[in-house]
């Protein structure tokens, strides 16, 4: 009998999208196979009754901020805490690193930080703004996955935002190579009209970014897809008003995507106090139908992913202006809750896991053409997770990898507790010395 370097063995093993029970043997890193009866390796793990074994998470929006602002994340504090919550890849935002990765230079910078330090798999997005359009190709050649543009102002000087001309001509240019471009949507003039002076108010924040913000951007994304022949992307949607543009969209045949987040799907504005800037992020939180709207249109298949945006930042950013959400800095930290936040409420709804997993691992890794990642299967890579769904845990802020002890589920009780991750078959060890043996990915 083949043996191989290691065997997994559970009652419960997500293929496709069915549990069985099965034997994953695993060489070189890479499922040889899968089978109903026993097979022999080097090392064994037999899950517990409670357990399951799934795929790995592909978190495709994950801001980690280094080099330039590892007061705020990092490297090692963000895979770290990626592979404690069951993501086995991440792929970097351009922002809020400085340097941006709006250069090959700039890229190449970040490599070789992350190499260093990366407890997963970590790809790289390119970032659009005015100062790089006509060079794109060149970051698109050295392996980024596209690129991020802002319709808006995105919060850091060295990240501009494009105005509606730079975006017809990142979308004309992107085209060109059929690249894909992700965007921020959010209309300034929209926000100019409805800024407002701020404060503890949870709900004049919310009406300072109104759904309209999004809508308007949105469209401008359709129209200029349609004349390009672009593809685009939709980063976390927050507003559910959007959905009808983009749903006419796709049904055209227009090459568009969408994503949404696990605050926007297990918080809503009824819940959050004033002063409460731990909740602030950009899109808002909005309110509890618009909730269950954005739930539906994953259902039907309008949204296509969940990803965390995961943007931390220091106590300092989040809380020093006594709860004023107009100074607060925004963004949620939930690289690693993500998966057991959703997965709480797709429970409560009586949504299965394996529907969770597709939008957070399957889906995920098609999005980002990860073809090895996000599935259970011969020739893909064993990048897995000994997950117990039925098991609780409370969340305490202090107790996250992330760095800064910033959370908006501090004090939630989640379902789903991650006993194991396996990178490439090995265990990964989240100890603050632990050996990282991440891979940095290119498109």
């Amino acid at each position: 009998m083949t043996s191989f370097d290691l065997v997994v063995r559970g009652a419960f093993v997500l293929i496709g999208d069915n549990w069985r029970a099965a034997e994953i043997g695993v060489t070189d890193g890479v499922i040889a196979a899968v089978s109903a009866t026993p097979l022999e390796g080097a090392h064994v793990i037999t899950l517990a009754d409670d357990e399951v074994l799934v795929p790995g998470i592909v978190d495709t929006h994950v801001h980690v901020n280094e080099p330039g602002r590892t007061e705020w994340e990092g490297f090692s504090s963000a895979t770290r805490a990626a592979a404690a919550g069951g993501v086995t890849t991440v792929i970097d935002m351009p922002l809020n690193s400085i340097p941006a990765t709006t250069t090959v230079a700039a890229l190449a910078t970040k490599r070789e930080v992350a190499a260093e330090k990366a407890m997963v798999n970590v790809g790289f997005w390119g970032g659009a703004v005015p100062q790089n359009l006509g060079t794109l190709r060149e970051l698109h050649d050295a392996g980024v996955y596209g690129f991020k543009a802002f319709l808006a102002p995105s919060g850091v000087d060295e990240f501009d935002h494009l105005d509606a001309e730079q975006l017809e001509s990142a979308l004309e240019e992107i085209a060109g190579f059929d690249g894909l471009l992700i965007v921020h949507a959010e209309d300034p003039g929209v926000l100019d009209a409805h800024a407002n002076e701020g404060g503890v108010d949870y709900h004049r924040f919310v009406e300072s970014r109104p759904d309209a913000a999004e809508t308007t951007a949105i469209e401008r994304v359709i129209a200029g897809v349609r004349r390009t022949g672009a593809r685009a992307h939709i980063l976390h949607l927050s507003s559910a008003a959007a959905l009808p543009a983009l749903r006419a969209a796709r049904a055209e045949g227009l090459r568009i995507t969408v994503e949404t987040c696990p605050h926007y799907l297990t918080m809503s504005e009824e819940q959050i106090a004033d002063g409460a800037t731990q909740f602030k992020c950009c899109p808002p939180i909005r309110d509890e139908a618009n909730r269950d709207a954005l739930w539906q249109a994953l259902l039907d298949g309008d949204i296509d992913i969940v990803v965390t945006d995961h943007s931390p930042s220091t106590p300092e950013l989040k809380f020093a202006h006594g709860g004023d959400f107009g100074l607060a800095w925004g963004g949620i930290a939930g690289l690693q809750l993500g998966l057991a936040a959703v997965w709480t409420e797709a429970a409560r709804r009586d949504i299965p896991l394996e529907r969770v997993l597709g939008w957070m691992s399957n889906a995920t890794a098609r999005f980002a053409g990860l073809e090895s990642k996000g599935r259970i299967a011969v020739g893909a890579d064993a990048d897995l997770v000994v997950f117990a769904p039925d098991a609780t845990f409370t969340v305490h802020a202090d107790q996250l990898l992330h760095k800064n002890p910033v959370s908006a589920f501090d004090g939630r009780e989640l379902r789903g507790v991650v006993r194991q991750t396996l990178l490439a078959g090995r265990p990964v060890d989240v100890a603050d010395d632990a050996e990282p043996h991440g891979v940095l990915l290119s498109r």
